[in-house]
């Protein structure tokens, strides 16, 4: 494989990596939890580095997952104190655990790989010369750990899949049922830290935090079906590593920021086009709703005053205007859409009701 197949593919593989836990951490409104998580992992990775004066070495992933856990166990203990509210928690833990690391990282370990622009930002372009063999063949370290990651995240979505959705949904009848939704509530920020340290040394804690809370968020403005928002999370954010390498290629910039702006795009397109949740969507039915108000109201002015001596002048177009207090063009617009839909007719300058119109009219009047 060419080094630039090799960069996309990592990227691939990360991105549908980070989506998988993003997705319920979306769903259970904890989003801003995976930009601390893959921050504090940080300090587990150079506690692990000092223990094992190793790179390489497991316990820079042991130390990541602890940390994470240690970052949600802080910030839950401070929201039970009621003194303050989660993302305050977020947002006094976060800093302190991730400005320990940094300190630590500058004074003792300045000659070592932590680079802090590195950890932050990611350097996808270098991930192919970091390689390691597998069975006999030389491929990227980032590739390999990624692989391992997805498969992870697959696995435990799979076998926890029902218990994962009723807590994330209804913790209180997960706990009735005796599924231990915190234990699980911990297996899965254990799970987003893994995640986050494994993709660090590649794509950097930024776009960590951008393939798994924008995929999966564009997502669920499009589907309510939970396997389907798992699967298009997945499908936004290869999408989105994707179009972003070609996008730092064109423009010779950065490919882990250019990543995450695609990741943008992609929710931003989401929220203007979902065919229920957009911005355009809710603006046209909110249009269609006027509209269909508007001529509730004209069909229950005409029914109240169908049959009186009143009708000759209430039943007008110019009458509407100072009645229903509507704008002359507004009026007019109404009554030719009420038309259109057989709700009332013309007779001479009088508007009358159809039978349509006057059903119409009579199921409001009830309500």
């Amino acid at each position: 494989m060419t080094p630039q197949l090799e960069v996309q593919l990592i990227a691939t593989i990360i991105a549908a990596a980070c989506a998988l836990p993003g997705v319920f951490l979306v769903l259970r409104r904890q989003a801003m939890i995976s930009d601390a998580i893959s921050h504090t992992v940080l300090l587990g990775i150079v506690i692990g580095f000092f223990v094992a004066r190793s790179l390489d070495s497991p316990l820079l992933f042991l130390g990541a997952a602890l940390t994470g856990v240690l970052t949600v166990s802080l910030v839950e203990l401070l929201q039970r104190t009621r003194l303050v509210k989660e993302d305050t928690a977020i947002g006094l833990v976060f800093p302190a655990l991730f400005s320990i690391a940094v300190i630590m990282i500058s004074r003792y370990a300045g000659n070592v790989h932590l680079d802090i622009d590195a950890v932050l930002l990611g350097e996808l372009a270098f991930a192919p010369f970091d390689r390691m063999l597998v069975a006999g063949l030389s491929l990227p370290r980032g590739l390999v750990v990624g692989s391992a990651i997805l498969l992870l995240n697959l696995l435990f979505i799979i076998v926890f899949y029902k218990e994962l959705k009723l807590a994330t949904f209804d913790i209180g009848l997960a706990a009735t049922l005796g599924f231990a939704p915190g234990l699980l509530h911990y297996a899965l920020m254990t799970l987003v830290s893994v995640t986050a340290v494994a993709a660090f040394d590649a794509v950097g804690a930024i776009l960590v935090v951008a393939l798994m809370i924008a995929p999966p968020a564009a997502a669920y403005l499009l589907t309510d079906h939970l396997p389907r928002m798992i699967g298009l999370s997945m499908l936004i954010g290869i999408a989105s590593a994707i179009s972003g390498y070609w996008l730092a290629r064109y423009l010779d910039v950065s490919i882990a920021g250019s990543m995450a702006t695609m990741t943008g795009v992609a929710f931003t397109l989401a929220l203007c086009f979902a065919p229920q949740r957009g911005l355009l969507a809710v603006a046209y039915r909110r249009m269609r709703q006027r509209w269909e108000f508007a001529q509730q109201m004209l069909a229950l002015h005409l029914l109240h005053h169908e049959g009186t001596p009143e009708a000759v002048s209430e039943a007008r177009v110019e009458h509407l205007n100072r009645h229903m207090r509507w704008a002359p063009a507004f009026a007019i617009r109404v009554v030719r859409r009420a038309e259109q839909r057989g709700l009332i007719q013309r007779q001479g300058e009088l508007l009358l009701l159809t039978d349509a119109g006057r059903q119409m009219a009579q199921q409001v009047s009830v309500r």
